[in-house]
């Protein structure tokens, strides 16, 4: 199994707010070895190059809201969705983003496995940037529709997402609902798991405990690069549909291409944790 936080950095080179798919981008998502239909957006991560995906845990995970279960992080938020209906384009975003009631917007402009990732936010006078950095990167074979991104393609989904939760192997640094992770917490991407696409612990599992084969996982402590620090992209959440993919994030750069994840610098995403705060209702929009 292959997670966004897993995927294969190396290999890649060549909203909550309802998404247009209904699930609107932690990455983890599991490119397992046969593509199976569990997570998508990370290709084949080295252990040592990414840190956990988005615990849902204590408090919402990033993006991911409270979710539910034993031992599994709560997820607060509606789910992924799209982006509400009214589409905001402006004079500014390089991207299509559905704005809703968001104040701060993340938006990720794809060319290739390549992307320029800007934080804008919202003030007396309109949208601003106000950072940002064309070192990121995307999925190793890019962007592809959201409403139809199937899991295991090394595709990042297009779209607007919400964004509600963090983890991640180091201390938050974030006013989002953030979990640290431990070594016993997984993000879920067994197809045939009720946690399917989300964080839980091994206590109460009801899938493998082993990120080999198609029912395999993310073990979020196995990655401390990628997953130093992270926020949970609302992709195919609340519900989770088997095979669209599992752990969509945003979180730290390995050594290239993601799985289906968006990543950016370290010094980028301390930026970003700092930055971000749930009372703006933030989005990320993919394109």
């Amino acid at each position: 199994m292959t997670g966004c936080s897993d995927k294969s950095d190396e290999a890649a080179d060549s909203v909550g707010v309802e998404p247009a798919d209904s699930s609107l981008a932690s990455e983890t998502e599991a490119a397992k070895a046969k593509a199976s239909p569990t997570s998508s957006a990370s290709a084949t991560r080295s252990p040592s190059a990414s840190a956990s995906p988005s615990a849902a845990g204590t408090a919402s995970s990033s993006a991911d809201q409270s979710r539910s279960g034993d031992g599994s992080s709560t997820r607060q938020g509606s789910g992924s969705t799209a982006a509400d209906a009214g589409s905001e384009s402006g004079p500014n975003f390089p991207v299509p983003v559905q704005v809703g009631n968001a104040t701060q917007v993340i938006t990720v402009k794809a060319s290739g496995s390549y992307a320029t990732v800007t934080a804008w936010a919202k003030g007396s006078s309109g949208w601003k940037a106000q950072f940002s950095t064309t070192a990121g990167r995307v999925g190793s074979n890019g962007v592809t529709a959201g409403a139809t991104r199937q899991q295991g393609t090394y595709t990042t989904p297009s779209g607007t997402y919400t964004i509600t939760e963090g983890f991640g192997v180091e201390s938050s640094g974030t006013a989002m609902p953030y979990r640290k992770v431990v070594s016993t917490d997984w993000w879920v991407q067994d197809p045939e798991s009720k946690f399917y696409n989300s964080m839980h612990s091994e206590e109460g599992a009801d899938f493998p405990l082993t990120e080999a084969g198609e029912r395999g996982s993310e073990r979020l402590i196995n990655y401390p690069t990628q997953y130093a620090k992270a926020l949970v992209v609302n992709f195919n959440r609340w519900p989770a549909v088997p095979g669209r993919g599992a752990g969509i994030f945003l979180h730290v750069n390995g050594s290239g291409a993601t799985a289906g994840c968006v990543s950016v610098p370290k010094a980028t995403m301390d930026q970003f944790m700092n930055w971000i705060s749930p009372s703006a209702h933030p989005r990320i929009a993919i394109g």
